[in-house]
């Protein structure tokens, strides 16, 4: 029996969450300092880390702009709406972005990874599975927050 290789993440292994992306998370959740945080695999520290956060100020386009064309990410995005009430709310969505033209190893890895983030990053109100653009649009939020 051969265990060559066994100290390499792979792609059937789940990443641990890094103790800054938890943080940064809270501070999008509780005190509303990021509009978005973009949060990529880090092989190396075999677990997921922060790439990017965006300022209150930022829009959903901006925050589009920041994903990788070509490559998985997960991100957190909090969404601000008024109900037809014309009460301000707020919905954090969790996204997990797995572009189709992204290679097979890095969507099996983020797929494999996906339930520890969720789970480690608690607080989210919907998830987005998106393969293109389209699949998250800000229709499609507006949609899922009412």
């Amino acid at each position: 029996m051969s265990f060559r290789g066994i100290s390499r993440p792979n792609a059937t292994s789940g990443m641990g969450v890094s103790d800054h992306s938890k943080n940064t998370f809270m501070e999008l959740k509780q005190k509303k300092v990021h509009r978005y945080v973009i949060f990529k695999v880090d092989e190396k520290k075999r677990e997921v880390v922060v790439e990017k956060t965006g300022g209150p100020a930022e829009s959903y386009d901006d925050f589009t702009a920041s994903l990788p064309e070509n490559d998985c990410r997960y991100a957190v995005y909090d969404f601000d709406f008024v109900t037809s009430e014309n009460c301000q709310k707020s919905k954090i969505f969790f996204i997990a972005w797995s572009p189709s033209t992204s290679r097979i190893r890095a969507k099996m890895l983020y797929a494999t990874s996906k339930d520890r983030i969720k789970h480690e990053l608690d607080g989210f109100h919907y998830e987005i599975q998106a393969t293109d653009p389209s699949e998250m649009d800000l229709e499609v939020l507006r949609d899922r927050a009412h």
